[in-house]
Formats: C-alpha cells, sequence, structure tokens
C-alpha cells in the first residue's frame, strides 16, 4: 500500500475554496477513507506514517510527531514531520529520530505532567494550545529550542492520546501550526480539527493494537514452531541444524524462480503472503520427526541401536579365539592350525567391523562372507551352543547400501506422514492453509514413485518441488551425518543432475538451481571452504543452460 503524502485531499480542498459544511463534508468522507487503509495496512512501520501523514492532511497540520509508549515507561519518537522544513525522520524514511524518549514518571515515580505528550498519554485527554508560546503549564523549552536552531516558529499543537480498547495509552499524536486553508496562516487547531483528530486516533489505536496483537501471535506461532525444532535436535545431534538450513534454501531457490522471466516458470509469483507461507512449511517440514525413536535417527553403524552391538561380536572373537587356544593345550589343533585359526577369526572379525560401517555398497560375496561367519558355533552366556550372529545380527550386516534395514528405513519415512498428519489437523488460517501440502511433499518424486502418497509432478505446487531438492541438496552436504561426511559441491550436483534424468527431482526447478548459482549462495554460508570446490556445469548430468 503506497504511504499518503502532505499532498492529498484534505490540503488541496484549498483550492476549491468550500463553504464549512462542504469542508467538514469532505474532511469526513476522507477520515473514513483512511479508516480502510489503516485496516488493510500489515507493516507497523508504514501503518504508523499513514497514520500521522493522514492526521496532518485531515487537520491541515503543517507538522506532527507520533510517539509510541513503551514498556519502560516513556513516549519514545516513532515519526516526525514538518513539511515546510521538509523534515522526515523515522518511519520508512531510514532517517532516525534523534531525540531521547519523553519520560512518563519522574525519577520520584510521580506523573510527568509538564511535558504535554506525556500529559496526554497519562490522563487519556486531549491538549489543544493556540500558542505554546504564551500558553501556561506545559515545558516547552524543547520547542523553543528546536525552533532557535531551525529559525522555525512553533505556535498551534494538538496533541491526542491514542487509546486501546482497554482504554490504555498506547500512543501520542501531536500535530503542530493548523494552516487556514485559504490564506496559510498559522491558527488554533478548530473544535472541529480536534473531534476529527480524536476519531482518527481512535481508529489508529485499534488498527495499531490488532496489527500488534497479529505480530506477536505469530511470534509466538513461530516460537512454537522453534520449540518444536529444538526437540527434534535435541534428540539428534546429527541432523540439529537441517531444520533451519532446508528452509533457509528453499526460499533461496523459490526467489531465483521468483525472478525467472523466461522458461516453462516464468509465470511463478510470490508475494509477501506466499514468502511467509513457504517459511512457515519449510520451518515445519521435518516436525514428525519429534515422533521418531532416537536409536533409528542416530543410527551410525548397522549394528547400532542404544550402543553399538559390534562390541559384543568382538567378545565372541576373542571366546572362539579362546576355544581355539584351549583345543590346541588339548593336542586336538597342532601349531599350523591354531595360527591360521586364529589369522582367520581376525580377518572375520575385520571384515565384520567393515561391513558395519555401512559405507561401501555390499555385493552376493560380502553377504555369503557374513552369513558363512555367521554359521560359526559358541557357547552363550548360558551355556548353550549356538550360532555366531543372530538372525537380527546377520539381517543388519547384509544392509546392502547404509546402515539401516528396511523396517527401519519404513520407521524413518514415516516421520513425512506423521509430519502431514500432524499439520492436517491444525486450523490454518487463510493465509497458511498450503503449509501441509508444501511441507508434506518434499520426499515425493515428479514420475509418481516417491513417498506417502505417489503424488507426480502435476500433482505438486512448484513451492512443494523446491523443498524436495533443498532437502536431498542439504542431506548431501550435510556435515554432521553420523554415517557418512558432507559432499562437494560437484559431487551433489552430478547426483542431483542424475536425479533430474531418473524424474525424481523437477529438471525446470533443478536447471534455475543450477543457472542462478543457488548452490554457491548456500554454500557460501552452509559448507565448509573444503566443500567449496570448482563446478564446471556442463559436466553436470542432465542441466540445461
Amino acid at each position: 500500500m503506497s504511504t499518503m503524502t502532505d499532498s492529498t485531499v484534505g490540503l488541496r480542498l484549498s483550492d476549491l475554496a468550500p463553504t464549512a459544511e462542504e469542508d467538514l463534508v469532505q474532511r469526513l468522507e476522507q477520515l473514513n477513507s483512511i479508516g480502510v487503509s489503516l485496516s488493510g495496512e500489515t507493516d507497523i512501520n508504514r501503518l504508523l506514517e499513514t497514520i500521522l501523514t493522514a492526521a496532518k492532511s485531515i487537520t491541515r497540520a503543517d507538522g506532527g510527531t507520533l510517539y509510541r509508549v513503551t514498556e519502560e515507561k516513556t513516549l519514545r519518537f516513532e515519526i516526525l514531520r514538518t513539511s515546510s522544513l521538509k523534515n522526515y525522520l523515522g518511519g520508512t524514511t531510514g532517517n532516525p529520530v534523534p531525540f531521547y524518549p519523553i519520560q512518563l514518571y519522574g525519577k520520584d515515580g510521580q506523573p510527568n505532567h509538564n511535558m504535554v505528550a506525556a500529559h496526554a498519554a497519562l490522563t487519556g485527554k486531549t491538549v489543544n494550545i493556540a500558542d505554546a508560546y504564551t500558553a501556561e503549564g506545559f515545558d516547552f523549552s524543547g520547542t523553543r529550542a528546536f525552533d532557535s536552531k531551525t529559525g522555525y516558529r512553533s505556535k498551534s499543537f494538538l496533541t491526542v492520546p491514542m487509546r486501546n480498547h482497554q482504554n490504555e495509552s498506547i500512543g501520542v499524536l501531536q500535530l503542530i501550526n493548523a494552516q487556514d486553508p485559504r490564506t496559510g496562516e498559522i491558527v488554533p487547531f478548530s473544535p472541529s480539527d480536534q473531534r476529527l483528530a480524536e476519531s482518527l486516533a481512535s481508529q489508529a489505536a485499534i488498527a495499531l493494537t490488532n496489527r500488534m496483537l497479529i505480530n506477536q501471535l505469530e511470534e509466538l506461532f513461530e516460537s512454537f514452531i522453534t520449540l518444536i525444532n529444538t526437540a527434534i535436535d535435541e534428540k539428534s545431534p546429527y541432523t540439529g541444524g537441517h531444520c533451519q538450513r532446508v528452509p533457509m534454501l528453499t526460499m533461496l531457490l523459490a526467489e531465483a524462480v521468483n525472478e525467472t522471466r523466461a522458461g516453462p516458470l516464468a509465470d511463478f509469483q510470490m508475494s509477501d503472503k506466499d514468502r511467509y507461507e513457504l517459511k512457515i512449511a519449510g520451518l515445519l517440514h521435518d516436525c514428525g520427526k519429534v515422533t521418531t525413536p532416537v536409536h533409528v535417527v542416530d543410527k551410525a553403524t548397522k549394528l547400532e541401536t542404544i550402543f553399538d552391538r559390534i562390541h559384543l561380536i568382538d567378545t565372541r572373537f576373542e571366546i572362539l579365539k579362546r576355544d581355539a587356544e584351549i583345543e590346541h593345550l588339548k593336542k586336538k589343533l597342532d601349531d599350523k592350525q591354531l595360527r591360521d585359526r586364529l589369522r582367520q577369526l581376525d580377518e572375520d572379525r575385520r571384515f565384520l567391523q567393515m561391513c558395519n560401517i555401512g559405507g561401501e555398497r555390499m555385493s552376493d560375496d560380502n553377504i555369503a562372507q557374513v552369513q558363512r561367519i555367521a554359521r560359526y558355533r559358541w557357547r552363550d552366556l548360558s551355556g548353550h551352543e549356538a550360532d555366531f550372529l543372530t538372525e537380527e545380527e546377520v539381517k543388519n550386516l547384509t544392509i546392502r547400501a547404509g546402515t539401516l534395514t528396511d523396517d527401519e528405513r519404513k520407521v524413518i519415512n514415516h516421520h513425512i506422514v506423521a509430519t502431514i498428519k500432524m499439520l492436517e489437523a491444525l486450523p490454518w488460517p487463510k493465509h497458511l492453509t498450503n503449509v501441509p501440502e508444501y511441507a508434506g511433499g518434499h520426499h515425493e518424486r515428479m514420475d509418481g514413485k516417491g513417498y506417502p502418497r505417489g503424488l507426480t509432478r502435476e500433482q505438486m505446487s512448484v513451492q512443494a518441488r523446491c523443498m524436495g531438492i533443498a532437502d536431498i541438496f542439504e542431506a548431501l552436504t550435510a556435515k554432521d551425518r553420523p554415517y557418512k561426511k558432507g559432499k562437494t559441491l560437484s559431487e551433489s550436483l552430478e547426483i542431483l543432475g542424475r536425479m533430474k534424468l531418473n524424474h525424481h527431482i523437477d529438471p525446470d526447478l533443478f536447471d534455475i538451481f543450477v543457472r542462478r548459482k543457488v548452490y554457491r549462495r548456500y554454500a557460501e554460508t552452509f559448507l565448509d571452504p573444503e566443500q567449496i570446490d570448482s563446478v564446471d556445469e556442463s559436466r553436470i548430468p542432465g542441466y540445461q543452460p
């Protein structure tokens, strides 16, 4: 919404020389129009600026100041405008107001009725002064000093408190030097000026209070999101930054798409509302992980649960070696047989330790070797003879890739189902209704082979597809995972390119991701220097410049 200026209808009416009745009707119409503008403004600074500019216009004041009551019981200068001096401070100007706040109470705790703005805030009553230089009861030394410095002549003052629905002063609107619409002469503020300013101050207080309440509720909501993400981070130190990094990368890619003016995504545009909605979705995209067991999330090796069970197997190898030595002492094994047995057991132990890491893909021969070792016999703690490896240990050690069994992967994957259920259960306001769809689609594939719903590209929003790429790229480059080190940019882009060719990720978004150097901007903030290698974009699989 454009900010009102001093050249609005109120001041231009002087050219028409209306009668007093016509003038009042026109200013009342202007007041109604201002009320509509106030209710539609969402930015606090622009709202405050609109209030003061409208008040100056409707009362034909040359200058004005808007104060807000602080928690420290002071009046803080928010905006100052003096048209004839072209003095514009605060608000959207970027020029700070260089004045100390006005104290509402003295050091002795007594109310400060010497300053007219403080008096209005404390009493809730309007103060209308014809000439500050002759008025009694208030301290205008600061005004005189300002006039002496600038050559200005501050004369008529109209100071109006802004009261909220609880009848508390939340601010003060002070107008200076009313101008006669015919002659331009400085005159006192009329009773109609006062009534209009009081009406505007009342509307403004409601609009400001509502906007502050909405902002506070949004801050509270985002704090709850942060609370959830903190709980997830505390559960797993390995994925602690994921919930923060994915939203940022998602926004970087979405902004790059928003700035694209050619190609299949040229029509995609985001408003501030759309940005906020996507930001919230990004922050909540993994909230379902709060239900995922820690031992699955943090499973760094194939045999890890609460602890890494490879150490139990190491102990069994020591028992087998002891048994071999006992057989040697009993003359059942000669020296060579003992050395061969011990060497084989050490080799088998090293092999299982390697398998347990989960770094290399398991071949059929490796799986067969695990199964061979599993058939060794040993006596367990209860004295019963048993297979060297349990069925569950064999199942874990023969995982083809990574450290998770199929069942554990299903547990991990269930977090997105939990996320969707949690988000769809919330009564989202109209401007956030797409959050569940955006957050719930980052594990879908463009060919419909993803999960949990098997959506195709055409069934997904651009925002959800952006989050899918962000989630994968963050996981590839993340350096805090227990089962791998963070990949370099070139390695990650090669993998993403193959995923594009495999219809896993959106091809048009991937091209923008590379073309607009989104990966580079993300890397400069979040990756270690050794991960940021030289990227030859012409060699990225599937990339279309």
